[in-house]
């Protein structure tokens, strides 16, 4: 079971589950928001923050028959973390709703969020993801000790991150993250304050990307 703070968001992405690789929602959410695929999420699909995850009821899981209750019911049980349901409401998926939103809303004292198909799904995740980086940025700005503790926690999860910048390998990241501490304060680092660490040809690329 995934816990609040067993999973380390980096500022400004969302951690998907491995299994929606390829996905429609992630094809739709590229290119809006920085979207990072880990194994190990379990019962969880999305993660928005370090405490807020998203699992998504496709139609065909309604169809299916009861496995996605009991792995709500899972989640629930297991976590500590705030979990967001959305789920495909279409023509044929439209019968087994109201069951869904009882079983969410009044049993399980879950957010539950309908949308027509995955299209609308990676929308409502793009929404969400502006919401809670505003949100996070008052936090760093009226919290000087969070930025700290963020770096420290999130030393796995910032590290690999970083080496997906191009032209940065293990060594590149490693020296950057020992440099600046953390990804908010890496994204707003000038092209001289990145040369004095990677060098002049690297710089330039990092600051752009």
């Amino acid at each position: 079971p995934v816990t609040a703070g067993s999973i380390v968001v980096p500022y400004g992405h969302v951690i998907g589950n491995e299994k929606w690789r390829g996905s429609e929602i992630a094809q739709r959410l590229q290119g809006k928001i920085r979207l990072i695929f880990e194994d190990g999420l379990g019962l969880v699909d999305f993660h928005l923050s370090n405490r807020t995850c998203i699992l998504f009821i496709s139609e065909a899981d309604l169809v299916a028959g009861d496995e996605f209750k009991r792995r709500l019911v899972r989640f629930r049980n297991a976590s500590s973390l705030r979990g967001i349901v959305i789920v495909e409401r279409s023509q044929i998926s439209d019968q087994y709703f109201l069951g869904v939103q009882k079983l969410v809303v009044l049993e399980l004292g879950m957010v539950l969020l309908p949308v027509a198909n995955q299209g609308e799904a990676s929308q409502l995740i793009t929404q969400l993801v502006s919401f809670y980086v505003r949100e996070q940025s008052k936090d760093h700005n009226s919290n000087p000790f969070i930025r700290k503790q963020c770096s420290q926690l999130a030393e796995p999860s910032v590290f690999r991150t970083v080496q997906q910048i191009p032209g940065v390998g293990k060594r590149k990241a490693l020296l950057l993250l020992q440099r600046f501490g953390s990804i908010h304060r890496l994204c707003n680092a000038s092209v001289k304050e990145l040369e004095l660490v990677v060098g002049q040809t690297a710089a330039p690329q990092i600051y752009s990307f």
